[in-house]
């Protein structure tokens, strides 16, 4: 009997999951390449092997452990890219502290959430970046801190919070408090004296590799976000076997201007350097295309990771063409559609002709698709690849929930070793996440074909129906990019009374382009359905964007609507 092709695929592999805390696979790592840089990070213009790393982060879990922070604490971070991130995401890792990412464009309410919502008791943060001062947002939020005896455990919200630890990412070592309730990088390190390698070996020999490592807030493009709770299980070996699928070693090193609050920073830069003794090379506290460029240039970097704007902000630099780029062998585009066009660029103006394409999400710790380099060119700027090695992936009719046949539109769910332990704190949310056989549904839309390539059409909140006709932004979204002045350009539908939705692009031209709205229709004209054209296009010189490089459709709608 021959069983019909369905959208189903499970896959093995020949590696073992590793099954070590994160702790544990860092120090044979830093025991098998003592001499190779770890981290280099540019603004900072420092540079630590992991010999040095492993000292270091020794030291500021010395102090956090003196500190009173333990096992299942929560750690909070604030700042920008930077070197002490890294040492204090090791030091969280090797007394099993969870470690609390908070997104730096943060305002004072948005970090209340975070402090509140994830019972944080210790907050590590920097006084400033560009307009941002996180000194005062903070005294605004808690006067108490500048009093060196404050004390929150009678406050409603606060309770827990019991420490706020100050660092100047351009004198780490020397950075002065501005007020007496802080406590800084030097105090922690210092009060670490007392502690033992031997105490702090013994702390790390009681943890388990399923012990919640991390906390990740979701982007938050709509609503409030949500706490994802992940474990030294889930991000090691998604770092690992990500690692693995871009055959990437000891010998390379790895660019990165993506934030390191979010998963792909965090999990895919950091982590998985770290997870095979590479190197992390720190182009910037925040992404700037320019010292991007640099970087590469500077520090021969053979990898590159980024978001698709990323990728147009460093195309189209003006200085682009001074820049000696040919090191470049690997990384990966993810965080948002990347349309064939921009790809093709990548691999011929990059020189990055390994590039990979990676799928996933927050609560997949994150990646759950990557494509490959022996893949087919087609299958390399049109598909998210297969999923990686010991995952699963369905995708599922949304009318029915049951597995549909090749070829298919339907949501992709996900299982495996990479899904969230659930939302911090919110076991309703996690149950509407996570159905009660383990599959994690993602919300996306896609196809998968018979060899378990999935191809993705949109988000399933996103998808435009008209008239009855369901449209997908990304398709519309693919084609208009091709044309040779557009430079990146977002669909989304807005309401409309008779035909229920109509079609809205925003549209980014290239530098010192012109284009008109008329020029785009006709572009279109005759060769996607009319209803697929969209009836208002705004011409802007940027996005709404969140910080780390997505697209705010929903901001992108909420102006479009008010100008209506």
């Amino acid at each position: 009997m021959k069983y019909p092709c369905t959208s189903y695929r499970k896959e093995g592999g020949s590696t073992p999951l590793l099954d070590y805390t994160i702790w544990d696979h860092f120090r044979t790592i830093a025991s098998k390449f003592p001499d190779n840089d770890a981290v280099v990070s540019l603004p900072q213009n420092i540079k630590l092997t992991y010999q040095q790393l492993a000292l270091k982060v020794d030291q500021f879990a010395s102090g956090l452990v003196a500190l009173g922070i333990k096992k299942g604490d929560r750690v909070g971070i604030w700042s920008t890219n930077n070197l002490e991130w890294i040492v204090l995401q090791l030091a969280t890792a090797r007394i099993g502290a969870i470690l609390v990412n908070i997104n730096p464009a943060y305002r004072p309410s948005e970090l209340a959430y975070a402090l509140k919502q994830s019972q944080i008791n210790c907050l590590v943060t920097i006084p400033s970046f560009h307009t941002s001062n996180y000194v005062e947002m903070l005294l605004k939020l808690l006067p108490d801190l500048s009093n060196k005896h404050w004390n929150l455990s009678q406050h409603e919200d606060f309770s827990s919070l019991h420490a706020v630890i100050l660092y100047d990412p351009a004198k780490p070592e020397n950075s002065s408090k501005p007020y007496e309730g802080f406590l800084t990088w030097r105090d922690v390190e210092q009060s670490g004296v007392s502690v033992t390698t031997a105490h702090l070996d013994d702390i790390s020999t009681k943890l388990d590799p399923y012990d919640p490592i991390n906390i990740q807030y979701t982007s938050g493009t709509t609503g409030f976000p949500k706490a994802v709770v992940l474990t030294h299980h889930n991000i090691l070996n998604n770092a690992y076997f990500s690692a693995s699928a871009m055959h990437f070693s000891s010998t390379d090193r790895l660019c990165v201007p993506v934030p390191f609050y979010h998963c792909f920073g965090m999990v895919l830069s950091n982590l998985l350097c770290l997870s095979v003794g590479a190197t992390v090379v720190i182009a910037c506290e925040h992404f700037d295309p320019l010292l991007v460029l640099q970087a590469i240039h500077g520090e021969k970097c053979t990898g590159i990771h980024g978001v698709p704007t990323m990728f147009i902000a460093e195309l189209e630099h003006p200085r682009f063409l001074e820049f000696n780029l040919s090191s470049l062998r690997t990384g990966i585009i993810a965080g948002a559609p990347c349309p064939p066009a921009l790809m093709k660029r990548i691999i011929n103006e990059l020189h990055c002709s390994e590039i990979l394409i990676g799928y996933g999400e927050t609560e997949a710790s994150p990646l759950t698709h990557l494509t490959s380099r022996d893949d087919s060119f087609d299958r390399r700027v049109n598909t998210v690849g297969k999923n990686l090695e010991h995952q699963e992936v369905k995708i599922i009719s949304l009318e029915n929930g049951q597995t549909i046949s090749c070829g298919e539109i339907g949501e992709i769910c996900f299982r495996g070793y990479h899904i969230m332990q659930g939302y911090y704190n919110d076991p309703e949310a996690t149950h509407k996440a996570i159905d009660n056989k383990g599959w994690l549904h993602s919300g996306d839309l896609g196809t998968m074909d018979k060899d378990g390539y999935v191809r993705i059409t949109g988000r399933l909140k996103e998808m435009i129906i008209r008239g009855g006709e369901n449209i997908y932004p990304r398709e519309i979204e693919d084609f208009i990019f091709t044309h040779p002045k557009v430079a990146a350009v977002a669909v989304f539908g807005i309401p409309d009374d008779y035909y229920g939705e109509e079609i809205v692009a925003w549209i980014q031209p290239h530098t010192k382009q012109h284009i008109t709205p008329n020029e785009i229709k006709e572009f279109c004209h005759e060769k996607i359905a009319h209803f697929k054209i969209p009836k208002h296009i705004h011409l802007v010189d940027q996005f709404p964007m969140t910080v780390t490089g997505k697209i705010q459709k929903f901001r992108m709608k909420e102006i479009t609507m008010k100008k209506k």
